[in-house]
């Protein structure tokens, strides 16, 4: 697809925040049990003032759609469970995403177990997206929590490194040494959900009547 570029940024696997969910082994949690799937092309609406959620957006390759990013929130019940790629609902196809790394490691080495039933389970999964992407969509950004969302990313990235430590390379534990690591990921979980609150330039709580979409 050609996009018009005086008009729109082009984000691809290049732009350091996805690069950040290619490389960064933590996120493959995200990916493969909640679903959580970032598009391989978004734009990024320019000479704008709006904050970042509101003028971004994800284009179908199929169909030419351009899909406001925030039909993927939340607040739609649409953020997760996006397991086999964002799903078009003006088409019905799949929009292509990134993969994670570890996670593509993982399918990879699991691809005996699950081989044998991912086209029913796909197959049921694009029949949920219709009935979800059906009903109206709110695409007013939401409250953005940035303490909620650092604390999140600590906690995953404390687990995470915590497995890979004293599991993997079977480093000694110690309480002490949890206890560091622990406040360790809770400030840089912190600094990563205000470093998140300025890129979005979200303090928009209670900003007035929420718009809707009909899904076509």
């Amino acid at each position: 697809m050609s996009f018009d570029k005086s008009k729109y940024k082009v984000w691809t696997w290049k732009n350091p925040l996805v690069l950040h969910w290619i490389i960064n082994p933590g996120l493959a949690f995200n990916e493969l049990l909640l679903g959580q799937r970032v598009p391989k092309i978004t734009l990024i609406e320019k000479d704008s003032k709006k904050p970042l959620a509101e003028r971004t957006f994800v284009p179908c390759p199929y169909c030419g759609t351009l899909h406001s990013s925030l039909k993927w929130t939340p607040q739609n019940n649409t953020a997760f469970k996006n397991w086999f790629g964002l799903y078009c609902d003006n088409c019905h196809k799949i929009i292509p995403c990134v993969r994670n790394l570890t996670s593509l490691v993982v399918i990879v080495l699991t691809f005996p177990v699950w081989y044998w039933f991912k086209d029913r389970w796909k197959q049921d999964w694009l029949k949920t997206q219709e009935v979800k992407f059906s009903k109206p969509l709110v695409l007013t950004q939401p409250e953005f929590k940035w303490w909620y969302v650092g604390l999140r990313f600590a906690f995953f990235m404390f687990v995470i490194t915590s497995l890979f430590n004293y599991v993997f390379f079977r480093e000694e534990f110690t309480w002490k040494s949890l206890f560091l690591d622990s406040v360790s990921w809770i400030i840089g979980g912190l600094i990563f959900g205000i470093v998140m609150k300025k890129i979005s330039g979200s303090n928009l709580s209670n900003r007035g009547e929420k718009k809707t979409q009909q899904a076509t």
